[in-house]
């Protein structure tokens, strides 16, 4: 894995097109292998493989016309080698893919907007957004400043909706469970960069769906992290010290169960818990988004008397 990582990581570092996208797809292809079940469709294959073969005249298109494959449950992720190597290298700075992704990202947005850079920034975003759903200790990325700035900016009336819908996904796949990273959004006026997009006339009618979607989620009350499962192992960096996902009970990790947070490389005591002074009520995340919304209450009502997401976030 570390051989198909460092072949992607080259061409992700790229400041050729073409290379970039042969690297987008080295990652996309790593992370299919991990969480798209061959096995389950393998028999069916191979009995529509001997239908055809007795058929005297064959069908060159049928091939592509095969169903996608399924995913795996998280039961399969978790039990399966793969996603365990994938899992521990991604604790490393040298193989972590969130951080090449960001960085390829980043370098994406500075060339401008165009046609086939525009395809190369979703493609990244999509990544992104599932890396940090197969290991969530990456979203802590996003609590520094440069990374979140990335975001923001991507949510400039520069681009098109379409990448700015993926934004709002990604922000928002960077916040669940995440609330040091919500503390940094909301340092960054990033309230008032989603709501001076929804008062744009210029946004497209789904990004502005996106938008409300995004202020439910933001309203709803917030989870402090899970200590991670890794206790006890100071050696390990930063990026890995909270791990909100049930993946990382996965992995038979030795420890006490007591995290007693370290300093990481940004000088900042990585706590054992979000929950001490990093989370927010819900009654001063409103006030917070009162500042630039005025339909603040309606919203708040709304989600006190229905549940958006089918109460799957919060």
């Amino acid at each position: 894995m570390e051989n198909l990582l460092s072949l992607a990581f080259d061409n992700l570092s790229s400041y050729d097109g073409p290379k970039i996208r042969k690297g987008l797809r080295q990652v996309e292809g790593l992370l299919a292998n991990i969480c798209l079940s061959r096995s389950r469709v393998s028999k069916e294959r191979r009995g529509s493989a001997t239908t055809v073969s007795s058929n005297s005249e064959t069908d060159p298109e049928q091939e592509l016309d095969s169903p996608p494959l399924p995913p795996k449950t998280l039961a399969e992720i978790t039990d399966d080698p793969a996603f365990y190597e994938f899992f521990k290298l991604q604790e490393g700075f040298e193989w972590n893919v969130a951080m090449r992704l960001v960085n390829t990202l980043d370098r994406l947005v500075a060339r401008g907007a165009d046609g086939s850079n525009d395809l190369l920034i979703l493609s990244a975003l999509d990544l992104v957004q599932g890396v940090m759903l197969l290991h969530p200790p990456s979203k802590s990325l996003f609590s520094r400043e440069m990374y979140m700035n990335l975001l923001l900016d991507l949510l400039e009336p520069d681009f098109c909706p379409a990448i700015q819908s993926a934004t709002v996904v990604t922000l928002v796949t960077a916040l669940i469970d995440a609330p040091r990273n919500t503390r940094t959004f909301e340092n960054l006026d990033g309230l008032l960069t989603i709501t001076s997009l929804f008062r744009n006339r210029c946004t497209s009618r789904d990004v502005k769906l996106k938008l409300v979607e995004f202020l439910y989620f933001y309203l709803m009350p917030e989870v402090p992290s899970i200590p991670s499962a890794r206790a006890g192992d100071h050696a390990a960096p930063a990026l890995l010290q909270r791990s909100p996902s049930k993946l990382a009970k996965a992995f038979a990790f030795t420890g006490n169960g007591v995290d007693h947070g370290r300093k990481g490389s940004d000088g900042f005591v990585r706590p054992r818990s979000a929950g001490e002074g990093e989370t927010r009520s819900q009654e001063e995340k409103q006030a917070l988004l009162g500042r630039h919304l005025s339909s603040v209450q309606e919203l708040v009502e709304d989600l006190r008397q229905n549940t958006p997401f089918g109460g799957v976030v919060g």
